[in-house]
């Protein structure tokens, strides 16, 4: 990368870091340059390979100070302070960048993003732009057009909103094709659409019993399956359709680093090891390979019909895969399903549907496994929507402390969509982090008025995704996307959408969804940064801005903190850094 090409990049410079009127409440400190701490410097300083000068520099460090320049050599940050103090690591080959004003932060960290399942999108039906059942047909018919010769049709993106209840028939897919299996995944990746012919490969009918933890949608009067399987139920099919190849899944995973710098992401954590065959091998082949440019602690996904035996499994993959990019340091446990499919696991009753949802592991069977896999060193990375799951999954963490004895363990709750309070003091005392995906923070108009609404009541629908409450209590909050299911990941739109918790465009203020719980914009950026980093154990090398640590930064052509709240999903990401390599640059527009 030329200098004069950033420079073209970094053109109008900004104004000091202020509040405005619009913007959202400052970091916890604003130290000017020259009152930054800084290490001392006793001995000739060694040139650093890059030095960034003129910038506002928010560290995320713990006094969250803002500071002038950055200075890195090899891999590492070796400097954070003013101008003046940089001014002796620049030497005869120092890349030299006048930011102009611009911000400089900690490369963003997605806590929870399905990376790999990017392979989806490129090798199967892509139906997430879709709106309604006549788009997906067409969208269906356009594509086993163009692949005539598939023995099995794959997909994912479907709504639940456009087909409530029961979910999708059989019948539509079967007036498209009804000999050749069709198996389409819902966005939130718990149900699954399926044509006759599906049905007829995995053996299901009338008479097969719903498998444990999972529900065959049926007609209501016939009684016959209707075309759509929930959680569980979805293995009988997925088991019988195959999936995708290690190649497959390393040009998905390729595909999905190039989205990933672009939004400034440079930490993220897979947890569909395990879940899908040939996942780990392709990231074990990439790791192998160097062709990973992010950083990768992945978890590995735990079976339900299993005990605390699949551990040492878990152990032999963590030993092996020790590379610096790619690293396995968790176990993902599916607690419970999700609201729209009615399979969340709830404290009280749904109000469309006579269940409480669907628990997805034995009580018994978790606390043991949890025991197991806390006592092997990994985190719990629980997937948990319902308040009845959470309460029995922190019931886990809490078996698991007492067998093992209290330790820096962190596990943690992922989505956390409905909390009894009374289980927010709870995550502080276990140590546990919560890991929430901002982008939901809103009234959506179709989950929100014909899902959320309809199943929970208003009451509990009004009380939805809790974030302020744990960060009040002294809990570390992660932030994440949950891509796919978030096609758009880009942070900057999550930390919007916490920080404002309404609709793009929505002006009415009875339309924010759970107010009380709106972040501050400093709660919201150390929620992809520092926290992010904490969540996954590795604060000690990235997540903030200081000495030692390993050079993942990122440029913005706005200062997060003197943009509207509305406008910061519009702000730019110009450059991304991962350990000292520029990974991405945006290319300045053509005049």
């Amino acid at each position: 990368m030329t200098s004069a090409l950033l420079v073209t990049a970094l053109m109008s410079p900004m104004a000091a870091f202020a509040q405005s009127p619009g913007s959202t409440q400052s970091p916890g400190s604003t130290k000017s340059a020259g009152q930054a701490s800084v290490k001392a410097v006793t001995a000739v300083v060694q040139p650093a390979d890059q030095v960034f000068t003129n910038g506002v520099v928010y560290t995320v460090d713990r006094n969250r100070n803002v500071v002038q320049a950055v200075a890195i050599r090899g891999d590492q940050i070796v400097y954070v302070g003013s101008d003046e103090g940089a001014k002796k690591y620049i030497g005869k080959s120092t890349k030299v960048t006048d930011l102009q004003g611009k911000m400089l932060l900690p490369g963003f960290i997605d806590s929870h993003t399905h990376a790999s399942k990017t392979t989806g999108l490129i090798y199967s039906i892509d139906l997430f732009d879709g709106g309604s059942l006549d788009e997906y047909v067409a969208t269906i018919k356009a594509f086993i057009k163009e692949h005539p010769q598939e023995e099995t049709f794959q997909g994912r993106g479907w709504s639940n909103p456009v087909a409530p209840g029961i979910g999708p028939r059989k019948e539509v897919l079967d007036a498209i094709d009804a000999k050749t299996p069709i198996a389409l995944t819902s966005d939130d990746g718990h149900s699954l659409w399926v044509n006759s012919a599906s049905l007829a490969l995995a053996g299901i009918t009338k008479d097969t019993k719903n498998p444990e933890g999972g529900i065959i949608e049926r007609d209501p009067k016939t009684g016959e399956p209707s075309g759509t399987l929930r959680e569980k139920a979805m293995d009988l099919v997925l088991k019988k359709t195959g999936g995708y190849t290690v190649q497959q899944y390393k040009s998905g995973i390729e595909e999905y680093q190039h989205k990933a710098v672009e939004r400034g992401v440079t930490t993220v954590r897979d947890p569909d090891m395990l879940r899908y065959p040939n996942v780990l091998e392709a990231y074990e082949e990439l790791a192998k390979e160097n062709k990973l440019t992010i950083r990768f602690r992945n978890a590995v996904t735990a079976n339900p019909d299993k005990g605390p035996e699949q551990v040492a499994e878990f152990e032999k993959i963590r030993e092996r895969d020790q590379y610096p990019l790619f690293q396995v340091n968790a176990v993902k446990i599916f607690m419970d399903g999700v609201i729209e499919g009615a399979t969340a696991y709830l404290e009280k009753p749904y109000e469309h549907k006579e269940t409480n949802g669907e628990l997805i592991w034995k009580v018994d069977n978790y606390n043991k496994t949890a025991a197991a896999v806390d006592k092997a060193g990994f985190q719990l990375h629980v997937h948990s929507i319902g308040d009845a799951s959470t309460r029995i999954a922190l019931d886990g963490m809490e078996y698991a402390e007492k067998q093992n004895g209290a330790h820096d363990a962190r596990h943690s709750l992922v989505h956390l969509q409905l909390v009894n309070p009374q289980d927010i003091e709870r995550f502080k005392k276990l140590g546990a982090v919560g890991i929430v995906q901002p982008f939901w923070f809103m009234q959506e108009d179709g989950y929100y008025d014909e899902i959320e609404v309809p199943y929970l009541g208003q009451e509990r629908a009004e009380k939805e995704y809790p974030m302020k409450s744990f960060i009040n209590q002294g809990v570390h909050i992660a932030s994440s996307s949950d891509y796919i299911v978030t096609p758009e990941f880009n942070p900057l739109h999550g930390i919007q959408q916490g920080v404002t918790r309404i609709a793009e465009g929505e002006t009415d203020p009875s339309k924010i969804a759970n107010p009380d719980e709106r972040a501050t914009l400093a709660d919201m950026i150390a929620s992809f940064t520092i926290d992010g980093a904490y969540a996954n154990h590795v604060e000690d090398i990235t997540g903030s801005l200081e000495p030692g640590k390993k050079a993942d930064l990122i440029i913005l052509d706005q200062n997060l903190f003197t943009t509207p709240a509305t406008k910061i999903k519009d702000v730019k990401v110009l450059l991304t850094v991962v350990e000292g390599k520029e990974v991405y640059q945006i290319q300045a527009e053509k005049k």
